[in-house]
Order: C-alpha cells, then sequence, then structure tokens
C-alpha cells in the first residue's frame, strides 16, 4: 500500500510520529516484564542438560553472541556485495540502513515464531529481553563500526536515539506493571494488536515516503542510468538474503558448533533471524546527514523476517507433526506384534 498508494501513508512521517509509535510498542513490550526476567537472564545457576551437556549458563551469551555477531557481519556482506555500489549517491545510505537492521535487537514477533516452531519460548522471551536491553549500547556500537566512512554517524547520538526509543520506554512500562499491575493488565490485552498495527503504520510509512524517489530514479553513472526496477531489485533481494543468512547461520552454529538441543537451536535461529526492524527505521531517521531512503531497508525488514520466520516455523511445525506420527505408527505396529505373539502363545 506504501508503495502503490503513498499519499494515504505519508502522514505517519510528521514531526516525531513515527518516535512516538515505536516507543509505545516498547512501553508495551515493558508491560509484560518483570524484575524476575532479568534476574533469569544474569542468573548462574547451572542446568547441565543430560543429552548434550550443554547448560542455561552458556546458552544466553551464545543466542546473544548469534545475534549480534551473525546478522552484523551478513549485513555488512550483503550490504557491501548489493548497495554500496548500487547507486552514485544512495548506494551508501542504503547500506547504512541494512547495516542498522543487522544491528538491531530481537523482534518480539520471534516469541509468538517461536511458539508456533516448537522452540523454546520462554528462552526465546529471555533473549528478546536481553537484546533489547543491551542495544542502546551494542547497537550504536556495531553500525558505527561496519559503516565506517561510509556515511558520517555519531555513536552518541544513535546511543541517545536508541536509549529515548527503547530502553526508557521499556523502562516506563516495567514501571506500570509494578505499580499499577491492574491497568498494565488490561491494556496488555490490546497491545499485541495494537503493535502490530503501529509497526505496520511505521514501515508503510516509511515505504510511502521513499516511493517517489525509488520510483523515479534514473541517474547516469559510469555503469549508464539505474533504473528504479533494479535497485529495487536489490533492495528487497539484499533485505531477504539478510534474514536468510540470519535464519541458517543462526541454526546451525548453536546446533552443530555449541551442540545444544533442537529446541534450543530453532530458538536462537528465530532470534537470530528476526529483528526489530522499527528501531533501525528510527534509528535511520535519527541520523543528521542520512537521506530518508536509509530508512527502506527497515521497512521492508519487518515484512520480509515475519514472512520467513513463519515459513519457517510452518516447516518445522509439520516435520515434528510427521515424526510425531511415525512414532505412533511404530508403536501402534509393536503392539499388534505384541497381540499377534500373544494369540500363538494361547
Amino acid at each position: 500500500m506504501g508503495m502503490a498508494y503513498p499519499k494515504y501513508l505519508t502522514w505517519v512521517n510528521r514531526g516525531k510520529l513515527i518516535t512516538i509509535m515505536l516507543a509505545s510498542v516498547m512501553i508495551g513490550t515493558g508491560m509484560t516484564l518483570e524484575k524476575q526476567d532479568f534476574i533469569d537472564v544474569f542468573k548462574t545457576q547451572k542446568q547441565t542438560n543430560s543429552t548434550t551437556g550443554s547448560s542455561s549458563y552458556t546458552i544466553i551469551p551464545a543466542g546473544l553472541a548469534c545475534q549480534y555477531g551473525i546478522m552484523p557481519l551478513a549485513s555488512y556482506l550483503v550490504g557491501t556485495a548489493l548497495l554500496l555500489n548500487s547507486h552514485p549517491t544512495l548506494g551508501k545510505h542504503l547500506f547504512l540502513g541494512l547495516a542498522l537492521v543487522g544491528c538491531s535487537p530481537g523482534g518480539t514477533a520471534s516469541n509468538l515464531v517461536s511458539l508456533i516452531a516448537g522452540a523454546d519460548v520462554a528462552l526465546s522471551v529471555i533473549l528478546t529481553t536481553a537484546s533489547t536491553i543491551l542495544a542502546s549500547l551494542v547497537t550504536p556500537l556495531l553500525a558505527t563500526t561496519l559503516v565506517g566512512s561510509s556515511v558520517a554517524v555519531s555513536g552518541l547520538a544513535l546511543c541517545a536515539a536508541t536509549t529515548r526509543v527503547v530502553l526508557l520506554p521499556v523502562i516506563v512500562g516495567m514501571a506500570l506493571n509494578k505499580y499499577s499491575p491492574n491497568l498494565a493488565k488490561m491494556l496488555s490485552r490490546f497491545t499485541p494488536f495494537a503493535s502490530v498495527l503501529l509497526v505496520s503504520l511505521i514501515c508503510g510509512g516509511v515505504v510511502a515516503q521513499n516511493a517517489p524517489a525509488v520510483l523515479g530514479i534514473a541517474s547516469s553513472g559510469a555503469g549508464g542510468a539505474v533504473s528504479s526496477k533494479v535497485l529495487l531489485t536489490k533492495i528487497i533481494t539484499s533485505v531477504l538474503l539478510l534474514h536468510t543468512l540470519g535464519f541458517l547461520v543462526g541454526y546451525i552454529a548453536p546446533k552443530f558448533g555449541f551442540k545444544y538441543t533442537e529446541k534450543q537451536s530453532r530458538t536462537i535461529s528465530i532470534e537470530t533471524g528476526m529483528q526489530n526492524s522499527a528501531l533501525a527505521v528510527v534509528l535511520a531517521r535519527s541520523i543528521a546527514n542520512a537521506d530518508p531512503i536509509a530508512s527502506l531497508p527497515g521497512a521492508l525488514s519487518a515484512t520480509a523476517h515475519s514472512c520467513l520466520g513463519s515459513i519457517l516455523a510452518a516447516y518445522w511445525h509439520f516435520m515434528d507433526g510427521r515424526r510425531l506420527k511415525k512414532e505412533e505408527e511404530r508403536g501402534a505396529e509393536g503392539e499388534e506384534i505384541e497381540g499377534t505373539g500373544g494369540s500363538y502363545e494361547i
């Protein structure tokens, strides 16, 4: 809708409306958190898994390492290959936008996807919470390191922006949950739908803002004209490839590298592949010398990781059902054999 009918969504870009929308989403997230959640994140009690030898003491740092290691590196590689030189003037800003997506914390939708995928939902919530809190420091540091001299980015400005739209709203939500639990409980009934609506408006508004620029591009450079179709294809391909690498490597690393269980590996895969894309949008808009198109990868990312995550979750859910069915069939065959043997004994 933002690309086809931009006039209906351009109002989202007025003033600080997008920042307010994301802050509202994060307040809703904070209302679901309690002090005990953070104790769970930093607890040091080691619970060894009898099958793999892995422990809850190491899985949280490992999950965060995948989140803030795999995605930033993937965004740098994909962005350098497909976006940085894709356009004479806009390429570096698109590269910045993709890097911000890669350096963002896990998205709250990952918790629902983990449930559908048969992953560890409790671990998903803890990893999302931990990566969100760390984002105030880690996201600006990683983004400025990756972008380098391509676009002048102030690490302090990014840190301040992340604190305003993530950390402070989460603290407000937690305070509301602690001191007005009845109100928080009532509002929490509506926050999931409200969050989806607000994030959709944010992404639609960003796409609407950049639609005229993307669709009207025709610049002459050393390689000739850069068509809007070619550039848009590169942007979409970059975003899809980034999240695909996140899901794939985010599963392989914990499964075969750290030797975690299937459920734990699925959880880390989902947490790695699904980002807080709305934060990437807000951060891109907060950079003074960045072109508005820098927020486009973040806007497209929200749709991309939701679709890819849902497909992956559906696949795992299907495979679990298929495996369970086979186990039930084997059990039924075993009972039939025992019954047949018993009749011969009689």
